[in-house]
């Protein structure tokens, strides 16, 4: 294998988070008879985080906390109702356990969300570490989440590689200064010299 350790996106990457994503938000803003959104829609909302995501899909003036604690209650108990693993991610992670290679997850999901999805779309898969949006932890594309999977992996950043659906997630790698590599099945994007239209092209870039 290339490298010894691969830090993965959540939403857009591993999974594919959006149908209940979309459900989640459009039941808020139901409750206030404001306008609805499609997947195509939520799919340029997504990748900041649930506020932000909220944020976006409220009309000017809406009131955020309160669209976004009716988002939470409804998202936490659907959560997953439509999500699943993409074609070939589940046989690619054990694979690449089975060869040695450290896994982690690194998501601007709220931290609860991140672990109860990785627990039951992977439970086969030892994560080193599956790390979310979590009190006083800057979210991506600050480069803090890579240093703190650099850290609990213990293996060197020249070593490690992030693999990701969004600009977001490349602008993360460049800051911590690990390689990317772009995926183009999830929700975004991104530019970046190793590109992945298939499990199998990342199988191969890996």
């Amino acid at each position: 294998m290339r490298y010894r350790s691969v830090i993965f996106d959540l939403d857009g990457t591993l999974l594919d988070t959006l149908d209940d994503l979309g459900a989640a938000v459009n039941y808020a803003l139901q409750k206030r008879g404001m306008p609805l959104h499609t997947r195509e829609e939520y799919a340029t909302m997504v990748g900041g985080g649930v506020r932000k995501l909220v944020e976006r899909a409220i009309e000017a003036g809406g009131v955020v906390d309160e669209c976004l604690s009716d988002f939470m209650g409804y998202y936490t108990t659907h959560i997953d109702v439509f999500t699943h693993p993409y074609p070939g991610i589940v046989e690619l992670l054990t694979e690449l356990q089975d060869h040695g290679i450290s896994l982690a997850i690194a998501s601007n999901k709220f931290q609860e969300g991140a672990d109860y999805l990785a627990n039951k779309m992977f439970p086969g898969i030892r994560f080193t570490a599956v790390l979310g949006e979590r009190p006083g932890a800057p979210l991506k594309p600050d480069p803090a989440i890579v240093g703190e999977v650099l850290r609990l992996s213990g293996i060197p950043r020249e070593q490690t590689v992030f693999v990701g659906d969004s600009p977001t997630d490349m602008a993360t790698a460049r800051n911590g200064d690990v390689d990317p590599i772009a995926v183009t099945w999830g929700y975004g994007a991104p530019v970046a010299e190793m590109v992945a239209d298939s499990v199998a092209d990342l199988r191969a870039l890996l």
